[in-house]
């Protein structure tokens, strides 16, 4: 069985994976786009079964993205197609089971949060019966700007876009695209309101205040996690390794997996 560590991505894709990103009907049974799932699979088996403060786990994020900014921390379980079509900006957060089918590009903006069980579809199928029963298949990207913030169980439907600054509320569907600076909820998902400009102000000051909590503790538990590594490996000892405390952890009400609030 190949490990999924080793793996690495072709610099070429074959012409049905070039269609696929280009949101041209493709065949979804090609060799090359089965490998590539099966790749994405094992990755992340491997990444949502590993504690997150892993020394390791951070390496296998960047590996499974097509790209990332320095910061950003998913939560897992998570469950994408390829991983490689999809790139997160400064500061990305996603919440427990979030599911990104990237058939097309993903792009998320800086200082981007999804609440748990967030659903984006790039992958789509024709309405008519008789091209869709033959397994055509082709999708749309979807885009989300910077300082978005995206509520629980939302579905980001294919070729949607989502301004800057914007709020989709929990349980939303967003069958099209969302100007910035507004709050927008429901299925289908509509514009409730523009966001203020105090709104906007607290917002970004949230964002940051969160992201610093968020990523302070993610550094701290990651350097603890290869100290322990070492200790574990020179000194076996029986009590478990990767314990690290963390005040935006531990009497939060947030378990960001530390170790002492499982």
């Amino acid at each position: 069985m190949t490990d999924a560590t080793t793996v690495q991505r072709p610099a070429v894709r074959g012409p049905e994976w070039q269609k696929m990103v280009a949101g041209a009907p493709y065949d979804a049974g090609d060799p090359e786009l089965r490998a590539a799932r099966e790749q994405c699979r094992a990755l992340l088996g491997e990444l949502n079964r590993e504690r997150t403060d892993a020394p390791d786990w951070d390496e296998r994020l960047t590996r499974l993205l097509g790209g990332r900014a320095e910061r950003c921390f998913i939560t897992p379980p998570f469950f994408c197609d390829y991983g490689a079509n999809i790139f997160v900006g400064e500061n990305f957060y996603a919440n427990f089971n979030c599911t990104i089918l990237d058939v097309c590009e993903v792009h998320i903006g800086d200082n981007v949060l999804l609440a748990p069980g967030v659903q984006i579809y790039t992958a789509t199928h024709p309405v008519a019966v008789a091209p869709r029963i033959k397994g055509v298949e082709f999708g749309k990207p979807v885009r989300i700007g910077h300082n978005v913030w995206i509520g629980g169980s939302v579905v980001i439907c294919p070729g949607v876009t989502i301004g800057d600054n914007s709020v989709i509320g929990a349980g939303s569907v967003v069958t099209r695209d969302i100007p910035a600076g507004v709050v927008a909820v429901g299925n289908p998902c509509r514009v409730l309101r523009p966001m203020t400009a105090q709104e906007l102000a607290a917002k970004d000051a949230k964002i940051a205040e969160q992201n610093q909590q968020l990523f302070g503790y993610q550094l701290a538990a990651s350097q603890a996690a290869q100290n322990n590594y070492l200790v574990s490996t020179l000194r076996p000892s029986p009590s478990p390794a990767y314990v690290v405390a963390n005040p935006y952890c531990c009497n939060s009400g947030y378990n960001y997996g530390c170790g002492n609030c499982a």
